[in-house]
């Protein structure tokens, strides 16, 4: 089956839309952006003083001017001190509000994905979603501080230093002003190149953090298998495009710097050339010509800032549109408007006609149908386990339980409430589930159990990992409750990973429990122990069991056989022997045949 590994992609946002949305993100700190601007005025500003001063002082020396030297020195003296106050105190406002932006936008993309369902995780790959939270987001910063107050501070340095060359000089202003339309043309040509080639580096650049993501998660698969020169070559395959497409980048942001230098030195040299001669002919004094300028190097390097400006803005969009597609995809299953809190349950479970599909593409068609007009009641207190060939939709049948999935007909009822008429929250705490592989995250023994009830204390978790069968061996560690379980929990074994999951799920205390094949790939021992554990739990509480032993299931009150998403049999363990059906053939089957052919699980 192939999976739609990429994103599903919206309309695209125009620009402007794109900058507004993103510019939203500004207003909580507009005072510190209020004080930016303000310093970033001044410092403009004094920047304009500047030539004039220091046309000034060659006047002096040239003999054109009798202002006195030291009112010119405290001038120049002032005007320094005055840019470097201005520029300590926009940088640090700067830095505090781009730090805060991209703090709030993978909060804001964190959250997002939290409120996103199950099959999103499925179809994509987790170093994706991980590099548009961190890479894409890191280079969106600049853009929305940055960036803004130097377009800002260049638009008043421009206009200043154009109005001041007019008055300094007319003829030499008009010369300057001829580069204005090469600059735009050639801002515009490159910026559009870099925003796509840069779009490619972000893409190439989530491809290889996917294969990383994968292999250190996958180690233990790579090393049993001895793939590690392979999962290198295939790192080094997506690093190498990585570099391949930051090469193109850089060979583009490499001829557009050269080309806008070109346009800015040749109009330099044609007005040395012009004031040259102005000044020869005595209609332009010395000092005027060196703060003329000055003031063109300002114009230049405001519309060279520009031009570099553009084309970062141009990379950065790729990256907000990448992030705004993370945050605009709607999740499949989601509280309706009108959902009420589902009140505490007695555990009644009821499937009514359900028939379901996952929404995968295979080929180019939709999956088949899981289950079909799947029709059963679990009462209160009931343990029911599940039965069957691999493939025949047991799983799916517990996943809808918690609404990891909405149905596509019939409904899935919990003491008579539709599971999609109530909040989702409300009805995820009063279940509890035991899967075949436990997850347990980075951290201490004690916080993974807490996880089941974050206000227990810890008097309450040890009676959790008692009745987990897990205190004994949690003691004998060297830092019992607070030894580190490492990623993944891969410094435990499985069954004690099992237990700390049983003692999680105690803790929750949970009104409905579904175990999902959780004692399987255990040795005899820890079977055992995770055996005795999970009868604690299941004690007075609705179970759902799906069982790859059948001999740990003979105790069910009742056992259902599902093949193929149907409900084939139901019945107690003698019920269904007696009969001869297909339960009674697994059965057989399995204890004729220590090394069973068909699976149940």
């Amino acid at each position: 089956m192939r999976l739609r590994w990429q994103f599903i992609r919206s309309p695209a946002l125009p620009e402007s839309a794109q900058w507004s949305r993103l510019l939203g993100y500004l207003r909580p700190y507009r005072g510190w952006m209020i004080v930016a601007v303000v310093a970033m005025v001044i410092g403009a500003a004094l920047g304009l003083v500047m030539p004039l001063a220091i046309g000034q002082m060659v006047n002096l020396i040239t003999g054109d001017q009798t202002l006195p030297i030291g009112r010119i020195a405290v001038l120049l003296g002032g005007v320094a001190v005055g840019q470097t106050v201005a520029g300590l105190i926009q940088n640090y406002s700067l830095t505090f509000v781009g730090e805060r932006v991209v703090a709030d936008l993978r909060l804001a993309a964190y959250q997002h994905l939290q409120r996103l369902d199950l099959a999103f995780f499925e179809q994509r790959r987790t170093g994706e979603i991980t590099s548009r939270i961190t890479n894409d987001v890191t280079l969106i910063q600049s853009t929305v501080t940055t960036n803004l107050t130097t377009l800002l501070q260049g638009m008043i340095q421009l206009i200043g230093a154009i109005a001041l060359m007019i008055v300094v000089s007319w003829q030499l202003s008009a010369l300057a002003l001829v580069l204005v339309p090469t600059l735009v043309l050639i801002a515009v040509f490159f910026g559009r190149w870099l925003r796509r080639i840069s779009t490619t580096v972000q893409d190439r650049l989530a491809d290889a953090t996917s294969i990383l993501e994968e292999t250190v998660s996958g180690v233990r698969v790579v090393r049993s298998f001895g793939r590690e020169p392979y999962e290198v070559e295939r790192f080094r395959t997506a690093v190498e495009a990585t570099f391949a497409a930051a090469m193109r980048r850089a060979w583009v942001r490499a001829l557009f710097q050269p080309s806008m230098s070109l346009a800015v030195w040749a109009t330099i040299i044609g007005m040395l050339v012009v004031g040259g001669y102005l000044v020869s002919t005595g209609e332009l004094t010395p000092g005027n010509l060196v703060a003329f300028l000055f003031y063109a190097g300002i114009v230049a390097g405001s519309m060279g800032a520009f031009a570099g400006l553009f084309g970062q803005v141009q990379e950065a969009l790729g990256a907000v549109a990448r992030v705004f597609e993370l945050l605009d995809q709607q999740p499949a299953v989601a509280d309706a408007p009108d959902a009420i809190p589902l009140p505490p349950v007695q555990g009644r479970v009821e499937f009514r006609n359900v028939s379901f599909a996952y929404q995968r593409v295979e080929n180019g068609h939709t999956a088949p149908i899981v289950l079909r007009n799947f029709s059963l009641v679990i009462e209160p207190g009931e343990m029911v386990a599940l039965v069957g060939p691999s493939g025949a939709g047991k799983s799916t049948i517990v996943s809808l339980i918690p609404r990891f999935y909405d149905v596509q007909d019939g409904s899935v009822l919990i003491d008579g409430y539709d599971v999609r008429r109530v909040q989702m929250q409300s009805l995820r705490t009063q279940i509890g589930i035991v899967p075949q592989e436990t997850l347990l995250f980075s951290g201490s023994i004690r916080d993974n159990i807490r996880y089941g009830r974050l206000d227990a204390d810890d008097a309450e978790i040890e009676a959790a990992a008692r009745m987990a069968n897990a205190h004994e061996f949690i003691c004998q560690l060297p830092e019992g409750y607070d030894t580190p379980v490492g990623e993944r929990g891969v410094r435990l074994s499985g069954g004690q990973r099992q237990r700390i999951a049983i003692a999680r799920a105690i803790l929750k205390n949970p009104r409905i429990l579904i175990l999902d094949e959780a004692t399987s790939s255990l040795d005899s021992e820890s079977e055992r122990l995770v055996q005795e554990a999970l009868e604690r739990l299941m004690v007075g509480r609705t179970s759902i069991i799906i069982a790859h032993r059948l001999s740990t299931i003979r105790r069910a009150d009742r056992i259902a056989v599902i093949v193929a998403g149907e409900l084939m049999e139901i019945g107690t363990h003698r019920e269904l022997l007696t009969r001869g059906g297909i339960y009674a053939r697994l059965y057989e089957l399995q204890f004729r045949d220590p090394a069973p052919v068909l699976a149940v699980g």
